[in-house]
């Protein structure tokens, strides 16, 4: 059966969002939302395909981990698994997200570099076998052990590690995306160090909202060339009803011209189910930045 958006919204209650429409007025702006298959209970793990189904969700970001993890995208039969997923599901693999480096850091692990560059050549399969299911995104991770803020000589061992893949990045066409605790000018420094338009910031509005950094003003001040994919978070709250002005977010990002992916995560209260959450989010993702308009 197939569901279209606007039915999805009747699925779901999205009357219960009329309150906000007013503000929000008409996007035509094609977003596609989606949500790291950690935030929906599924890690590294096929069946985030069902639950992001049962969500309502139009892709995910899938984690890529050490060599030998449970479905390792590095061998050929679980990326076949996944591509079977997304025939039958519908559900677009948005990105991979490299988590891994929170608790071994690509600044100081000497075999991270090996995964990040495992990483480029598992995109590059991806588009040889299936282009239409593959995705050349990767996000690199920087927080727990892995944090570099505020520590200048982890910066430049990060700049240095990834200036030495800057090449591969670029012969495969692959985009890296920093998620750090970094304000806009410490990733700026960070990418012009490497010097490459394939590293990019993945942009988290909870993470830099936190870091007291003005989320509305950096994502102008990095552009949408540096951005390649989004993040939209809350702490412990679900979209909409934190902290965060989705509204006034999607102002800045219409200003710079992104519209491309939307990737929920965190965003549920604490005790509160995945999937009831999760559509409640999509739902306010679809009022703000689509109006629920588009079939």
């Amino acid at each position: 059966m197939m569901i279209t958006r606007r039915n999805a919204f009747q699925l779901l209650g999205a009357t219960s969002l009329a309150p906000f429409l007013p503000a929000y007025g008409e996007s035509k702006i094609n977003f596609s939302i989606g949500a790291c298959d950690w935030s929906i209970g599924h890690k590294q793990h096929i069946d985030a395909f069902s639950t992001a189904g049962e969500i309502g969700l139009e892709g995910l970001q899938i984690s890529f981990s050490t060599p030998g993890s449970e479905f390792d995208l590095r061998d050929k039969k679980v990326r076949e698994d996944y591509y079977r997923r997304v025939d039958e599901t519908g559900i677009r693999i948005a990105s991979l997200g490299m988590g891994i480096l929170n608790q071994e850091p690509l600044a100081t692990n000497p075999d991270s570099l090996e995964w990040v560059s495992d990483a480029i050549d598992v995109m590059a399969a991806m588009e040889k076998e299936q282009p239409d299911k593959a995705t050349k995104i990767c996000l690199l991770a920087f927080f727990g052990k892995g944090d570099i803020n505020g520590k200048p000589e982890l910066m430049d061992a990060v700049t240095e590690k990834l200036k030495s893949l800057a090449s591969k990045m670029e012969d495969h066409g692959v985009v890296f995306g920093i998620e750090s605790l970094l304000s806009a000018d410490d990733h700026l420094k960070i990418m012009d160090g490497v010097g490459s338009k394939n590293l990019q910031v993945y942009y988290d509005t909870a993470n830099s909202n936190r870091m007291g950094y003005d989320i509305y003003e950096e994502v102008v001040q990095l552009g949408n060339d540096r951005i390649c994919q989004i993040h939209c978070k809350e702490n412990g709250a679900l979209l909409g009803e934190g902290i965060i002005d989705f509204p006034k977010f999607k102002q800045s990002l219409d200003q710079i011209g992104y519209e491309d992916w939307l990737i929920i995560e965190g965003a549920m209260p604490k005790g509160a189910k995945v999937v009831e959450s999760y559509q409640k989010n999509r739902t306010l993702l679809d009022h703000v930045f689509r109006n629920g308009n588009a079939d």
